[in-house]
């Protein structure tokens, strides 16, 4: 078998909330909704480049408290760009690992949590200490 793509499926339980979290802030795309009827939960793919999830208000799709650990590059970039827009409900400190990864973690409203790691390099990286690395 090859997978050719994996796609985590988040619980939700409000749907302007995620929009707030997902697209607002971390800058994700709606690619889809869908609701079998008016008054349904909502049950939608969100993109942000090669990063692909699903979020559901169905019971039963998905845990809440699941996690998603992400191998990326430029996470200071993007740290920095999410820092800068002030979401008053997550300020993630960014991090190096015990297993040499510049890293940050955030919580989505609904207590799932996204992990983006780049791995640590010493030239890229030596500006790390401005940005409270602990």
């Amino acid at each position: 078998m090859k997978a050719e793509q994996i796609i985590p499926i988040f619980r939700i339980f409000d749907e302007q909330k995620a929009i707030e979290f997902y697209i607002d802030w971390l800058g994700f795309e709606i690619v889809w909704k869908h609701h079998f009827e008016d008054n349904t939960p909502v049950y939608m793919e969100i993109k942000k480049g090669n990063i692909t999830f699903h979020l559901s208000e169905h019971h039963g799709d998905g845990t809440p408290g699941s996690r998603v650990f992400i191998w990326g590059e430029d996470i200071k970039d993007y740290h920095k760009e999410l820092m800068d827009k002030k979401y008053k409900y997550n300020r993630p400190g960014l991090e190096k690992t015990f297993y040499n990864a510049v890293s940050f973690t955030v919580d989505d409203p609904f207590g799932n949590k996204i992990i983006f790691n780049e791995k640590f390099d010493e030239e890229k990286h030596k500006d790390l200490e401005f940005y409270s690395i602990h």
